[in-house]
């Protein structure tokens, strides 16, 4: 056990409040990943939220020859901070959860192995067939109201599946949770880069050049529609996180 190092610091009223450091570097470490998570998590979330709740309008309202000079500038700089904050929340937060198995796994005197690829191959399933959908030469899928109940189809599937794959009764509500609100993440990092991220650059592009091409629309609609898909899906994600540490909703309780 590593006992922490205790600093006293002097206080201008005299008082003397005790500081505790831990000697304990794996404990430090997660606390320095958790931090760089929250950040990287803020920074995304935050970027994804304005460009569902106020980019999209703004730049509808704008005259044809402002959004050529002034949303090149603006979006490119944004997408370059939100897809890369998505990659950095989803790896850094990936180690502390690996790190969160390994602890349970000593505990229970278990493998983890099981809990490791279900979560990449569900979740990587999962947004194949959002993918496929998106994708899909039937417009009716990507209605707003339809394609948002074939993602909570899927979302719901992938949680109950993983639930089902890792319920040998050793597996903490941390380790749980976590696999499903880190999962969403995992999907919807895949959302940044696969679909947003990947039109936006051009539209980005012919936007500054004032010649888009007729696949413009198609391409504008998919960003709109991935990027809406992610607003609403960092409900449950966060909602999991939550609970990862505050509610004891899933499997064992220690």
């Amino acid at each position: 056990m590593h006992l922490p190092t205790t600093y006293v610091l002097m206080t201008a009223l005299g008082r003397m409040p005790i500081v505790h450091v831990s000697n304990d570097l794996s404990l430090n470490l997660a606390l320095v990943l958790r931090w760089l998570h929250f950040i990287a998590g803020i920074t995304w979330v935050g970027l994804g939220y304005f460009f569902v709740l106020v980019g999209a309008s703004w730049q509808r309202k704008l005259d044809v020859g402002v959004r050529r000079q002034a949303a090149p500038a603006l979006m490119s700089r944004a997408l370059w901070w939100f897809r890369w904050s998505s990659v950095a929340t989803v790896f850094i937060g990936l180690w502390l959860w690996m790190m969160e198995v390994a602890t349970d796994c000593r505990a229970a005197g278990q493998a983890g192995g099981t809990v490791i690829w279900s979560y990449f191959v569900i979740w990587t399933l999962a947004y194949i067939l959002y993918m496929g959908v998106l994708m899909a030469p039937i417009a009716t899928l990507r209605r707003g109201a339809v394609l948002a109940v074939i993602t909570m189809a899927l979302i719901a599937a992938a949680s109950f599946l993983f639930l089902s794959v890792n319920s040998h009764g050793w597996e903490t509500n941390r380790v749980l949770a976590i696999g499903i609100g880190g999962g969403i993440g995992w999907f919807m990092m895949f959302n940044v880069w696969g679909i947003v991220w990947r039109f936006q650059k051009r539209l980005v592009r012919w936007t500054a050049e004032g010649s888009p091409p007729p696949e413009a629309v198609r391409m504008a609609q998919l960003s709109s529609l991935a990027a809406r898909t992610n607003a609403w899906l960092s409900l449950p994600m966060l909602f999991f996180m939550g609970v990862a540490s505050h509610y004891p909703l899933l499997g064992a309780l220690s």
